[in-house]
């Protein structure tokens, strides 16, 4: 989105109408030429692709898997404006038919349906910098596998790449780090609380009745739903550094506060929990994390990583 630009109503507009002209008008390589910059760095928990060029390859093999794709936008996240350039955190629900070869292996006619999220930068009407985390647990599970199961394919066969850490990323063109609305505050003491061990914060600070989507396709209710996932993942990685990297807060009309949070953890797997017994293996858990507050605390949670890309930093050291 750029100054001057008349086609959207506001920047959350630009977000959902510039993905469903790539994607489900099928406007793919012209349209993201136009709206990606050339050296865009696009980082997912698989590894760091730099340039239009790879997306819109990436982007057709996906189509072609899933050639009924829909790319529904839940929300979107955002903080910045025209002049500095605009950071959204936008959620998506995917539906779509597995019914070409593609990233999923063979087709398999299955009906798919999967969350993801993207962080994106965007300025002078083009993206140049992007984070985006998959359900690929949903995903492979839905199409008769599971997470460690289908990483276990991808390193015997040579192709799970080099998955993203701190030592492989890829510096961008933005280095925001979100702004400074007291919900974004909210959810971050939240996180860091929980992250430090501090699990009465769960009780304290969710809901009752609260709504909780985690990876791996999984819906949960209330603080013990919250707490029987954040503290396995904890368990898995105890010495792991947890860091917030992006915090976005918002209040708009006909929409309840919300924030965003982009997070890692990184570190050793070393002790039980989703990922099995400890390996000792060195992993980056790349997260995010989106939630709307009510009257009695936080009522809805999404919080994303990709357990076949954890599943996968583990196999490789294990061998």
């Amino acid at each position: 989105m750029k100054a001057g630009d008349n086609r959207w109503k506001d920047f959350p507009d630009y977000i959902l109408g510039i993905t469903k002209e790539i994607w489900e008008d099928r406007g793919l390589a012209p349209k993201m030429k136009e709206y990606y910059h050339r050296d865009c760095v696009v980082r997912t928990p698989a590894g760091v692709s730099v340039g239009e060029a790879a997306m819109t390859t990436t982007t057709i093999h996906t189509l072609n898997a899933l050639p009924d794709r829909q790319l529904l936008g839940e929300d979107v996240i955002w903080s910045g404006d025209v002049e500095t350039g605009m950071l959204s955190s936008h959620r998506l629900y995917s539906t779509a038919t597995h019914l070409g070869d593609g990233p999923f292996g063979p087709p398999t006619g299955t009906r798919l349906a999967y969350r993801g999220i993207a962080d994106c930068y965007a300025k002078d009407g083009q993206i140049s910098d992007e984070w985006l985390v998959r359900d690929n647990g949903a995903v492979v599970r839905q199409i008769g596998s599971d997470p460690e199961t289908w990483a276990r394919r991808l390193v015997e066969a040579g192709k799970a790449g080099a998955p993203l850490t701190p030592e492989n990323d890829v510096a961008g063109p933005y280095g925001g780090r979100g702004n400074h609305h007291p919900e974004g505050a909210r959810l971050a003491d939240l996180l860091s609380r929980i992250m430090a061990g501090d699990f009465a914060a769960i009780p304290e600070c969710y809901d009752r009745a609260a709504e909780l989507h985690y990876p791996g396709g999984v819906d949960a209710r209330g603080p013990g739903g919250a707490d029987r996932h954040w503290l396995p993942l904890r368990s898995a990685f105890p010495d792991a550094a947890f860091d917030i990297h992006h915090v976005i807060g918002r209040d708009d009309a006909d929409m309840p506060p919300r924030a965003a949070i982009r997070w890692s953890l990184t570190g050793e797997h070393g002790g039980p929990g989703p990922f099995g017994p400890p390996s000792g293996a060195k992993v980056h858990v790349m997260g995010i994390t989106h939630a709307e507050f009510g009257p009695w605390g936080l009522r809805r949670e999404w919080t994303l990583y990709d357990e076949v890309a954890v599943w996968t930093q583990i196999l490789m050291h294990s061998g």
